[in-house]
């Protein structure tokens, strides 16, 4: 969903975060998999926000490459000094230059804004030509240490109050600030360029704007989002609660889509992942980043998988892994406490017991009995195994790469191999059986005696 009217964006990121006791910057902490000002890119390039500027501090250099990741028209402002909020808002003029449309103030700790909600707020300014402030506001269930929005007789914002300045009738004000502003372009920088330092704290405040802007004769409006959408992430407890919030919203999309999950609760997707209808998950499921599962497939209890792509028709699990790289075609059968990682596996090909599949290539209807395992490293190179289509591999058998195995070939149960096998071959890589006749009973016997 985009505006009617281009609108840049600048994302503030120079926090610290030291509430989070982490070295990490706190703007890097995942939710849904993703560091959180990958989100806030990316929702913003939903809303059609071009250019963006990132702003951060000195020295974060990677914060500026995870916002980099999230893709767009993106360029990083250094905020050397941290002055305030509009005062970081300003360090981004440079980059974003004159407007040609609205401007829209992000926050990296901020998540979970949705890109029809930046929409909302970019199209209110669009009502009247007299808007030239549009706020986010929200309704929590305490209002406590947040600035209020005070409104006039005619419902428009008349100015933002903190907290700890508030009088009584204010603090009475249930409306308050998430701190996610529009401005018109045409007047965004004048106003930004008004805001003294003139406080307590001696910083630069972003919401002076709204004043400003009621005394220059424009106006202000608010438009309302849920608490939950405009949390901001300043703490581990509160990064949980994003997490949680991120994890019910993915959970109802895919239902809503025609995905089954047979216990919602108990399974986490990634921010990225795609999911056709008609697949079935059951319940305590991982799905990492860089995952899609094509229609049809079923998901079976306790896999974690990241990196991944299941085909059509395609079962998994229980208790599976699915590492980067894997790539299962359709009808493939991946069973129990099987990994895999780096390879293709072809359409209606079987994995169904404890194997590990590394660095390899399976062909199509090949099966691969339990305990097989694909030796792929060899302490400093890895290689790969290529298995064509038909072969049938016995249980516990080493495939020692690299090793290319032909169609229809079959391997003999507990086999070590470690060279090549022409098509239609049968391959025995054990010892010959030997027994010794009566030696378990003497065995058994001498150990009575001691």
């Amino acid at each position: 969903m985009t505006t009617h009217i281009p609108a840049a964006a600048v994302i503030l990121a120079a926090g610290k975060g030291t509430r989070m006791k982490s070295q990490l910057p706190k703007v890097l902490h995942k939710v849904g998999g993703f560091p959180m000002i990958g989100h806030s890119v990316h929702h913003a390039l939903g809303a059609g926000c071009a250019p963006i500027a990132v702003v951060t501090a000195p020295g974060m250099e990677d914060v500026a490459q995870a916002a980099r990741a999230a893709g767009g028209d993106l360029d990083i402002a250094i905020q050397k000094e941290q002055l305030g909020t509009a005062h970081a808002v300003l360090a981004a003029r440079a980059a974003l230059g004159e407007l040609e449309g609205h401007l829209l103030v992000l926050y990296g700790d901020t998540p979970l804004v949705t890109a029809e909600t930046m929409s909302a707020l970019l199209d209110a300014l669009d009502d009247r030509p007299s808007n030239a402030v549009a706020v986010l506001g929200f309704t929590p269930d305490d209002p406590g240490a947040y600035g209020r929005l005070v409104l006039d007789d005619e419902g428009q914002l008349l100015r933002i109050v903190e907290a700890k300045d508030a009088d009584e009738d204010e603090r009475a004000i249930e409306l308050c600030n998430s701190g996610v502003i529009a401005l018109r372009g045409t007047v965004a920088w004048a106003l930004l360029n008004q805001i003294t330092n003139d406080n307590a704290k001696g910083e630069y405040y972003l919401t002076d704007v709204v004043a400003l802007a009621r005394a220059a004769g424009h106006q202000a409006v608010v438009i309302e989002a849920d608490a939950d959408e405009v949390l901001g992430v300043n703490s581990r407890g509160e990064l949980a609660v994003a997490e949680a919030i991120f994890q019910y919203r993915a959970r109802q999309k895919y239902m809503e889509a025609g995905v089954t999950l047979i216990d919602p609760d108990s399974v986490f997707f990634a921010a990225d992942t795609v999911i056709e209808p008609d697949v079935l998950i059951e319940p305590n499921v991982f799905f990492g980043p860089g995952v899609s599962i094509k229609r049809g497939a079923h998901i079976k209890a306790f896999c974690h998988i990241e990196g991944a792509s299941v085909g059509e028709d395609s079962v998994v699990g229980p208790f599976a892994r699915l590492r980067p790289g894997a790539a299962l075609g359709s009808d493939v059968k991946v069973g129990n406490f099987v990994e895999i990682k780096q390879s293709d596996v072809a359409s209606g090909a079987k994995i169904s017991h404890l194997s590990y599949i590394g660095d390899a290539s399976i062909g199509r209807d090949a099966n691969l009995g339990a305990g097989t395992i694909t030796c792929n490293y060899d302490g400093y190179n890895k290689y790969r195994t290529v298995i064509g289509r038909d072969v049938f591999v016995g249980s516990n058998s080493a495939l020692v790469a690299p090793i290319t195995i032909g169609d229809g070939a079959m391997i003999a149960a507990g086999s070590t191999i470690t060279h090549d096998i022409t098509a239609d071959a049968l391959a025995l890589a054990r010892t010959r059986q030997e027994e010794k006749q009566q030696w378990a009973k003497d065995f058994r016997g001498r150990q009575k005696k001691k």
